[in-house]
């Protein structure tokens, strides 16, 4: 997705151009001020601000970017009040926390702004996230305002107990990821949090379940979806994910839209606002989360980040960035070949997680990068899954994007290699999952020598901005945010699973059931 265009004249007049009379285009003018004052600009992005605000009075996020521009700029009384002012309108506090050892430090001296700040003291400001649940392990994510110890108590419903510590510190951003492990499978936990040995009392419930044992026929819901630009008003849209009652949620790519790989104070930015939402803290504290990454949340649009682990050297920084706000079970191969790929199962279905940025390359047409590749085709011929599911942050079918090369459009003879591996190793129960396209679609891709796969894709979870819709879909949705929920049936002799789009309103959209059988 674009964003709006500006440009300086005359050496200092920055000017956003576009600048929209409806609130369909909101999203990007977040990002034409929010760059500006990341440059320097603040009397410029005051102005655009002021434009905003005038058009969007009830938008906090306007007025949040206009203390912070005040901030940046001296005027820290002005700062103060638009901050208030912008709390009042229901920006979270724990955002304003996070941004204290940054953005709003200048108003560190403030009684007013340390109110807010020291409410948070041992608390966590943003999470608790549940994610790496196996049969028998775990991983909660949190982060502090400030350094702190943190504990984590978790009860089984055998009444069991364990519990895990970290610290939080600077290095880290004040995120912790605090790991489980030799939990007992197919058992609900109940965790209790304590920073600096004071016990946290949270608004919502704080509880998960481990997986059956590994192969064992599962009843398994997930949710899924990219393209979750923060816009103020459509952070409802967890609520409603929630109200699914999902196990899992996938987070495919463009989660936060910070388009900026040479800023980590841009990338937490956009992290701070997207993990403060009071909508979001609620549904990731009971649903585990597992994300990979797509152009907006690793480079800039339709980027490709090469063959080398270090070069652009904003790669790693960026990695550095995302690791420290996920608690996925892995992040590619680690130190030695960084990536956002990994797997794990639930039960019998296996998930496969690919990374479609970092090693894409367009002079060597490959999208994985060869590590990666061979990962993946090591990780398939082990697989023991009832279903194999592939999660790509860019679709697998052409049609999708018309002739752009963005989707694997552009790497037709690796993806023609993939399918031809599948049907080489006669692996079956593969289905294929993606985002990207601002819109929910599902795809029927036949093969001349296999098994036609089958693809679910959705990418609008918060976006104002759409994509049409294709006729050649078996169907294809684009009228309202939107979510993917997938049901998983493996304990039945021809295991089901049953792709639904819902609306952001709850609305039931489409639907397509397949059987393990159709899949062979």
């Amino acid at each position: 997705m674009k964003g709006f265009v500006y440009r300086a004249v005359l050496g200092s007049l920055w000017i956003a151009l576009g600048l929209v009379v409806n609130q369909a285009a909101a999203q990007h003018d977040y990002k034409v001020s929010r760059t500006l004052i990341r440059k320097g600009q603040n009397k410029q992005a005051l102005e655009v601000l002021e434009q905003r605000i005038a058009k969007f009075s009830k938008d906090s996020e306007w007025v949040y970017q206009k203390a912070i521009a005040l901030a940046q700029s001296g005027s820290v009384s002005e700062a103060m009040t638009e901050l208030q002012r912008s709390v009042a309108m229901g920006v979270p506090t724990g955002r304003v926390t996070a941004e204290a050892h940054d953005l709003l430090k200048p108003l560190a001296a403030q009684a007013a702004f340390q109110a807010i700040v020291t409410q948070h003291a041992n608390q966590p400001i943003q999470g608790p996230m549940v994610g790496s649940v196996s049969d028998s392990t775990a991983r909660i994510w949190l982060r502090t305002a400030n350094a702190a110890n943190v504990r984590v108590v978790l009860t089984g419903s055998d009444n069991q107990t364990v519990e895990g510590r970290k610290e939080t510190t600077a290095a880290t951003d004040f995120t912790a990821v605090i790991g489980f492990a030799s939990l007992q499978s197919n058992t609900e936990y109940t965790y209790t949090l304590f920073v600096n040995d004071t016990q946290v009392t949270l608004p919502y419930s704080s509880r998960f379940r481990t997986w059956p044992k590994r192969d064992a026929g599962v009843k398994f819901r997930f949710a899924f979806g990219g393209g979750a630009g923060y816009v103020t008003g459509h952070e409802h849209m967890w609520d409603t994910i929630g109200k699914s009652k999902p196990d899992v949620l996938f987070m495919l790519g463009d989660n936060m839209y910070s388009d900026d790989p040479e800023s980590s104070q841009m990338q937490r930015f956009c992290y701070y606002r997207r993990q403060s939402s009071h909508s979001f803290r609620k549904l990731v504290g009971v649903t585990q989360v597992y994300s990979i990454w797509d152009d907006h949340d690793f480079g800039t649009n339709d980027c490709s980040g090469g063959p080398q682990i270090d070069s652009p050297s904003w790669k790693i920084p960026v990695w550095n960035v995302y690791r420290q706000n996920w608690a996925n079970p892995g992040y590619g191969a680690g130190e030695k070949q960084p990536g956002c790929w990994y797997d794990f199962y639930a039960g019998d279905i296996h998930f496969i997680m690919l990374d479609g940025r970092y090693y894409r390359h367009r002079k060597d047409k490959t999208m994985l990068g060869p590590a990666q590749k061979a990962w993946l085709k090591k990780t398939l011929s082990a697989s023991t899954g009832t279903f194999k599911v592939i999660a790509s942050p860019v679709p697998w079918e052409y049609r999708t994007k018309g002739d752009s090369k963005d989707t694997w459009n552009g790497f037709k003879q690796e993806r023609k290699e993939i399918f031809d591996f599948l049907v080489g190793k006669k692996i079956e129960g593969v289905l294929l999952m993606s985002a990207d396209r601002h819109r929910s679609d599902a795809w029927k891709i036949d093969r001349p020598n296999g098994y036609a796969l089958y693809e679910f894709n959705s990418s609008r979870l918060t976006n104002n901005h759409v994509h049409k819709t294709m006729k050649e879909a078996i169907f294809s949705y684009n009228k309202k945010q939107s979510f993917g929920l997938v049901d998983f049936d493996t304990t039945i002799k021809d295991p089901t699973v049953r792709y639904t789009v819902i609306s952001i309103d709850g609305e039931k959209i489409d639907s397509l059931e397949l059987k393990r059988s159709m899949l062979k």
